[in-house]
């Protein structure tokens, strides 16, 4: 007997079990003939999940390697990512997370009826990954402090989390942040058949007083002192693609789904599902948490200077708006997508401001019935005043690209835009900041006096050594050099930069030819580009299909330019296209 099981496209999610009753002569058996996995189909018309493209399909369901970018707007870094959707005991783990999960928004999971939605589907995952109480996939270190756990940026993939998590009795796997969220995230929704992709967006606020602006404070050297609200240099979350049925949509869209729990000023949470159009809209009463996720890409910036802690006053300054870069992996490709058009219309546009209006009298009740001059005129005062409206032009430009070890090198270029001269004196410093925009040390301070004539263009070379930053770096790899004139100079006057420092890279080369169950070796090797030990090196390598545990291998110490190689023998498991990925650590970085 050949049977077929044809599900319905409102079927449930999850694992079946299948029997066959047979009465014969009056007696009655029951037999198990199996078990079997229904899924959402984006390949089914009638599934909420839809997608019609399929180029799109075989990269946001069935890729299994993806990109996460990181860095700064002016200088964005990537580094390959395993999800592993396909790999062996995954698809257990991920409704296992569904299990654990069934009780965020309803109570009881007694009759399973909300998983055929992908809208609840997508909650329980995004309320999983970090954000519950004490099962949640991942925690994110308190204060940067990951000295119990793992290191949020040594992971290569998500496999070894959600393995990591299951086998150690659901209990949160510790560390992890923005990125490694995001990317589990989209593990486990495109194992469960829902097309998903990682998002990064740059210069992110988080602000819990005002929804729509972000303040930082410097003191008058350029150090930024530590307040309430912080502005992330990168921030990832997901996107998944799904018919919302809750808002009448006949056909599939982008849905936003950030898991990683921030403060909104009553307390932390993930946020999402949003529909990624009402946000360019501003039609934020459509949808689940559509104000926080509209002020995270329309926030306006505000830097002050704090004088004695008491009397703050507001640069001149040209600050790189919120929100102003989104990118995501290309199709089928390498490269990244800029997907910024479909969070918001162009800048100054007509529709970006009506959109713009349409959202803030959303958030701020008061201005329900303000015209749109009201409320120009309110941002207005808020704003700071741009650099040439004081005469001076400013900006720093990267003279290098400095890898950990080289010397920092820029242009500090000043223009003077009026017809007489102007002598000012600044302030210089640079200081080490988080990803999360999280102010450390400030390890370098100087002052210059600056003499321009009458429309002069003067460029003055700065540098910072490795000897200066290097005791500092650590983890992150990320400084801010900051220039602020003399208060008692008249106008103030700030110029900042964000400066990428680059790891050295790990080469992996293949010395044989990789086949199915046939045994292949590769050599990995580093070398140490300081004028210093590295103590505490260890190489972690990972490679879904290839071996099925992360590989770690200690290095001990190297010495300064000293080049260390490892081979590494491993027999791939499954057909596919493979990648070997090697992360380096020391007690550097």
């Amino acid at each position: 007997i050949n049977i077929s099981v044809f599900p319905p496209s409102n079927a449930c999610i999850g694992r079946y079990i299948l029997n066959m009753q047979i009465t014969s002569c009056g007696h009655t058996y029951q037999r198990c003939l199996g078990d079997f996995y229904v899924l959402f189909n984006p390949w089914c018309a009638d599934d909420p999940v839809y997608m019609d493209n399929q180029a799109h399909r075989e990269e946001y369901v069935l890729n299994e390697h993806g990109i996460l970018y990181e860095g700064v707007h002016k200088h964005i870094t990537s580094r390959p990512w395993h999800f592993g959707q396909f790999e062996e005991g995954i698809l257990d783990i991920c409704l296992k997370i569904l299990d654990m999960g069934a009780s965020y928004h309803h109570g009881s999971d007694r009759d399973h009826c909300w998983r055929n939605d992908p809208v609840h589907v997508s909650m329980v995952v995004n309320h999983m990954i970090s954000s519950h109480t004490t099962n949640s996939i991942m925690k994110i270190p308190e204060n940067n402090d990951y000295l119990k756990g793992t290191k949020p940026f040594s992971w290569n993939g998500s496999v070894p989390i959600l393995q990591q998590w299951y086998n150690g009795r659901c209990r949160p796997v510790r560390y992890g942040y923005c990125g490694s969220l995001a990317s589990v995230m989209c593990t486990v929704m495109r194992c469960l058949g829902i097309p998903s992709r990682v998002v990064t967006n740059f210069c992110f606020p988080c602000s819990i007083e005002n929804p729509l602006g972000i303040n930082e404070i410097f003191d008058c050297t350029g150090k930024n002192l530590c307040g309430k609200d912080k502005l992330w240099r990168y921030h990832c979350w997901n996107e998944s693609w799904m018919a919302r049925r809750d808002l009448n949509q006949c056909c599939g869209d982008w849905q936003c789904l950030d898991p990683t729990p921030l403060e909104t000023g009553r307390g932390s949470a993930c946020s999402g599902p949003t529909w990624v159009r009402s946000i360019r809209e501003g039609e934020l009463d459509l949808d689940y948490d559509g104000h926080h996720m509209f002020s995270r890409v329309n926030s306006n910036y505000v830097g002050w200077l704090s004088q004695n802690n008491a009397k703050k006053t507001k640069f001149f300054c040209d600050a790189w708006p919120c929100g102003q870069h989104l990118i995501t992996k290309s199709v089928g490709s390498e490269q990244f997508e800029d997907i910024t058009g479909a969070y918001k219309y162009e800048l100054g546009s007509v529709k970006n401001k009506e959109a713009y209006y349409r959202g803030y009298r959303r958030i701020h009740p008061g201005y329900c019935n303000a015209s749109n001059c009201h409320i120009e005129r309110e941002l207005s005062s808020l704003k700071n005043p741009f650099l040439s409206d004081s005469g001076i032009n400013m900006r720093l430009k990267m003279a290098n690209c400095p890898m950990y070890g080289e010397d920092v090198q820029l242009h500090w270029l000043l223009e003077n835009l009026r017809g007489e001269n102007k002598n000012l004196k600044f302030n210089l410093s640079a200081q080490i900041v988080t990803y999360s925009g999280c102010p450390m040390d400030q390890f370098w301070k100087d002052s210059v006096n600056v003499t321009l004539g009458p429309r002069e263009v003067k460029k003055i070379p700065l540098c910072i050594s490795y000897s200066q930053y290097g005791p500092y770096l650590c983890d992150h790899n990320i400084m801010k050099v900051v220039a602020v004139s003399d208060p008692e100079c008249g106008e103030v006057l700030m110029v900042s930069r964000d400066i990428v420092i680059n790891r050295p890279p790990v080469i992996v080369k293949l010395l044989s030819q990789p086949r199915l169950k046939v045994p292949c070796t590769a050599e990995i090797s580093f070398c140490n580009p300081l004028q210093e030990d590295m103590k505490n090196c260890v190489m972690t390598l990972e490679g879904c299909g290839l071996f099925k545990e992360p590989m770690t291998i200690d290095l001990g110490t190297l010495a300064s330019n000293q080049q260390a190689r490892t081979i590494v023998e491993f027999t791939p498991y499954r057909l596919g296209s493979h990648r070997l990925l090697a992360n380096f650590g020391c007690h550097k970085f």
